[in-house]
């Protein structure tokens, strides 16, 4: 079928579309059957039996026009053409629009394919289709029913298999009460059982809504008067059962929350004496009735807040269908868009999958946007006011769903779970009685309450481990808020929400010095929002500033164990501001000092100054004769000189430390000082010596049982001496050992779960050696693995390393112009930063990167700056391969200069026993002596170089000389 002209009334569906409409006026009706349902096109009607079935308007259109051409091919345009007359639009809102069509046909459960795609062309419907006409006033007789279950208008969805598991259980059991909390979908999920299984009961069900009732001796009542048993007597179960004793029945119990004990008398006695009659219950918590099965409600299942989730794979998830069919409902036909799916999304899981609330949400999109809807559920009581004038009160609004359930406990049980609302997330037991107990409440008494919320299902448990925790909803705990704030409780409930948690990080901090890291994770990191609202608290106006430092100073190792970095800094910042510059509580001062050194060695801010903060703590240590502190302050003292490329007076502060470490009793901070002297000798181009004092450093070192050096010295000091084992074995000619030693180093940062350490291993050996030794499929993945560990903005200056490497990485692929940008954009951060350490390589791929692409002004100023950068800072581990560069860059305009500087580095090389910088110049060299026509000279100078070499024949340098070599040996 050619392509309609969009509104045409040429079009096949158009015309057909018009003549619908036509006959709108016309006494005659057209209806289609099929399979379970019947279709009444001029009533805008879809009947699945005698039960309307809702379906959106356009999906609507598009099953008509399906239908009418039931057999045949529909395409996609002319559908278009007839949904959306005059309009442009995509294929997708098409296939959103059939989607809905197939997934409420799907509710028919016959097993049919009702709609095929025809690959290129559009869709037909397959099934068999009858036509009749009648009369247009006529209606549909309502079948005689042996049941009163109320029609359902709407679907439900995301339930089919809750559905099914309540109806194998309710045949098998006789009785079952559907328990969770208010709005989340028990009585909709009860009549989709109902509607299951009615048929099998010969004489029907009945439903018996009992949220009206105020008096709970009125449930044997409401059930008689829903059967019209009349009673004549005080006691009313003699009649029921008289009347129902030879009766096969359903009942629906529902809403029985608040009529329990009646409730469970009921259904006992019915049990009892009517042995073929089965229950079905809906309640906010168990009956607790004899040989009643319970069966808790899950919240419906939401889509991860993610970039990249398309349109169809956000609608597998119910919580989003359910959103997008009742927001299509209420605004005019919403149609869910690709760029609106992360929102909605998040829409759903703040509301934690409540169907309720969803609903509420979807119906405020009219007036909101989703994205005005997002942005207002801080307020969410207020914004979802707005459910259908036809629905229970406490349907109608959020508040009112949860006011139905709060009012309905007991007074402790009211002032526990507003005191609950303070936790941010979950909670022990413990933790309850700390907050929500007093001198009125006590512990014990908290326990017995906070088993009753879960019960009455306003509180979740999660009994899977060990430790039971457990924890409100987000919209359970913003009813809870509001409701302490209304009490007046806020201010003395949130002191004593502090204190525990200054408590409980106390306990974690000394528990850091022994427990595994997973294990101490596990138990501590959950805990950090519920750290931030305490410590918010505490420097509030009306909070206690003495708590808030004292906390500050023990979450330390949690928010580096997180590598939560800024986080850390702002935080002790305020700690920091609070004591200002008394000199009576020093050592918090130093703690604090340290904290925030820390915390910003690995950040591009510009008032990042370590080195200030460090002296100060060191001062403050060396005031209070804190040895420990010392020593934490000299290791941030050389790692800022480090990064700011001072590594000679970074060598002068590693021997300190060691003259330090002397005194202590630990053997480990003796080793740590080897550590620092060697990585100090290596940027110094002492490579020999280097490797003398790590690998003594590692031979000795024994990872203690206290895990006290990572937080002292932020890395795992093993992972960190590997870096520069690693580094210095790749100069001196031992490729293959290098890059297995980073392997390794990467495994085990790994595995022992610290992202500070993985980065700098990451950052400082793996992807460097990889992109040194040509293995370019190594370093992509090391450098994508540090890119996605860095991107936050804790770490910026190793994502700006990741991206200077991701530069490099593309230039030696060739691509230079997006590599050499990229490149650029890198150095530029790091110049920012005055973040020098490696600055000087980079300058150097971005130099010999420039020279490739023939710009050779613009490599010959990166090449100068560079090597000036060098001798300012004595970085000499990097010099013979600058000086090899210069050379690269030097040798179109100047092959006799370019000679010198190979020479130069070649020499400066061998001084530094860089066998692998030697290899690499003299292949330049051996090449330039090639093209000159000097080929024995060249070969005599490669050949003996190429022979010292043990191993790494597969590395990219030692692959070019062998190439080289060959050639060579054949032109000689």
């Amino acid at each position: 079928m050619a392509p309609a002209i969009r509104g045409d009334r040429n079009n096949p569906l158009s015309v057909a579309g018009a003549d619908r409409r036509d006959d709108a006026s016309a006494s005659v009706e057209l209806t289609f059957t099929f399979g379970p349902f019947r279709l009444v096109p001029r009533q805008q009607l879809l009947l699945r039996g005698d039960n309307p079935v809702p379906l959106g308007s356009r999906a609507f259109e598009i099953l008509v026009a399906l239908v009418e051409h039931a057999g045949e091919v529909v395409d996609k345009d002319d559908l278009i053409a007839r949904v959306w007359p005059g309009l442009t639009v995509e294929d997708s809102n098409v296939r959103a629009q059939i989607n809905a069509v197939r997934r409420t046909l799907a509710e028919g459960r016959t097993g049919e394919n009702y709609i095929v795609t025809v690959p290129g062309r559009g869709y037909r419907f397959v099934a068999t289709v009858s036509r009749s006409t009648g009369d247009a006033a006529q209606a549909f007789p309502a079948p005689h029913k042996g049941h009163n279950l109320p029609d359902r208008l709407t679907r439900p969805i995301g339930r089919a298999d809750i559905v099914a598991m309540v109806s194998s259980r309710l045949q098998r059991g006789r009785f079952i009460t559907i328990v969770g909390p208010g709005g989340i979908g028990k009585t909709t999920v009860a009549l989709a059982v109902a509607d299951q299984l009615i048929a099998s009961y010969k004489d029907g069900g009945r439903f018996v809504d009992l949220a009206p009732l105020n008096d709970p001796q009125l449930v044997p009542s409401a059930l008689a008067s829903v059967l019209g048993v009349p009673i004549r007597s005080e006691n009313p179960y003699p009649a029921l059962t008289s009347f129902l004793k030879d009766k096969q029945m359903l009942l629906l119990l529902d809403n029985c929350e608040h009529v329990l004990l009646a409730a469970a008398e009921l259904a006992e006695e019915l049990l009892k004496g009517a042995p073929a009659v089965h229950i079905l219950a809906t309640s906010r918590e168990p009956l607790r009735a004899e040989d009643e099965r319970v069966q808790r409600l899950p919240p419906l299942e939401t889509a991860p807040v993610e970039a990249g989730l398309t349109v169809m794979e956000a609608l597998s998830y119910p919580a989003v269908q359910l959103f997008v069919e009742r927001a299509s409902a209420s605004a005019g036909g919403y149609e869910l868009r690709d760029e609106d799916v992360p929102v909605v999304a998040q829409i759903c899981r703040r509301l934690d999958g409540i169907a309720l609330a969803i609903e509420l949400a979807a119906c405020r999109v009219d007036a909101f946007g989703v994205r005005g809807v997002a942005s207002r559920l801080d307020d969410r009581f207020h914004l979802l006011t707005r459910g259908r004038r036809t629905a229970l009160p406490r349907h109608q609004t959020l508040r009112a769903a949860f006011d139905w359930s709060y009012d309905l406990l007991s007074e402790v049980e009211r002032v526990v779970m507003r005191r609950l609302g303070l936790f941010a997330g979950r909670f022990t037991m413990e933790a309850a009685s700390a907050v929500a107990g007093d001198d009125e409440i006590i512990a014990s008494e908290v326990d017995g309450v906070v088993a009753d919320l879960v019960e009455k299902s306003l509180v979740i448990a999660d009994v899977a481990g060990a430790t039971v925790y457990y924890r409100l909803t987000d919209t359970a705990r913003a009813y809870a808020q509001k409701r302490l704030t209304e009490e007046g409780e806020t201010q003395a409930v949130r002191e004593r929400h502090a204190l525990y948690q200054l408590d409980l990080f106390e306990r974690a901090l000394a528990e850091w010095e022994t427990w595994p890291t997973t294990e101490w994770l596990s138990a501590y990191a959950p805990q950090i929002d519920d750290l931030r609202g305490a410590l918010d608290w505490a420097f509030s106006p009306g909070g206690d500033p003495g708590v808030g430092v004292e906390l500050t100073v023990a979450a330390v190792p949690v928010w580096f164990e997180m590598s939560l970095m800024e986080e850390c800094r702002t935080r002790a910042e305020r700690a920091l501001a609070t004591l200002g510059e008394s000199t009576k509580d020093e050592r918090r001062r130093m703690h604090l000092y340290a904290a925030v050194a820390w915390s910003q060695m690995y950040t591009t801010a510009s008032a990042r100054d370590t080195g200030a903060a460090w002296a100060t703590a060191f001062e403050i240590a060396e005031g209070l004769d804190d040895t420990d502190y010392r020593l934490r302050a000299l290791w941030g003292m050389w790692a800022s000189r480090v990064n700011r490329g001072e590594f000679v007076e970074a060598l002068k502060l590693a021997k300190r430390f060691s003259s330090v470490a002397e005194k202590t009793a630990d053997i480990n901070d003796r080793l740590l000082g080897d550590r620092l002297t060697g990585a100090s000798l290596h940027f110094l181009g002492n490579q020999s010596s280097a490797r003398q004092h790590i690998e003594r450093m590692l031979a000795h070192y024994v990872a203690p049982v206290r895990r006290s050096h990572a937080v002292r010295f932020q890395f795992d000091q093993g992972v960190t001496a590997r870096i520069t084992l690693a580094r210095v074995l790749w100069l001196q000619g031992f490729a293959t050992e290098a890059l297995r030693c980073v392997e390794n180093n990467v495994s085990d940062a790994l595995s022992i779960n610290h992202r500070l350490s993985l980065c700098n291993a990451l950052a400082q050996a793996a992807c460097p050696i990889a992109l040194m030794a040509g293995d370019l499929l190594a370093a992509e993945r090391y450098t994508k693995m540090l890119l996605y560990q860095t991107a936050s903005d804790e770490l910026d200056i190793w994502r700006a390393y990741g991206r200077c490497f991701e530069g490099e990485l593309q230039v030696k692929r060739g691509n230079l112009a997006a590599g050499l940008q990229q490149l650029k954009v890198g150095i530029d951060e790091l110049r920012r930063a005055r973040f020098v350490q490696y600055l000087t390589t980079f300058l150097g791929a971005l130099a010999e990167g420039l020279a490739i692409a023939g710009d050779a002004l613009l490599a010959k100023t990166a090449i100068d700056e560079a090597i000036g950068r060098n001798e300012q800072s004595e970085e000499r581990w990097c010099s013979p391969e600058l000086l090899r560069i210069k050379g690269v860059v030097t040798l179109q305009r100047d092959a006799s200069q370019a000679e010198e500087d190979f020479l130069a580095s070649i020499e400066l090389a061998r001084t530094q026993e860089a066998l692998a910088w030697e290899l690499r110049t003299t292949t330049s060299l051996a090449r330039l002596l090639r093209d000159q026509g000097r080929v024995g000279e060249a070969y005599e100078l490669l050949a003996p170089l190429y022979s010292r070499f043990s191993e790494g024949y597969e590395t990219n340098d030692l692959k070019i000389a062998k190439g080289l070599l060959d050639e060579l040996s054949g032109q000689r």
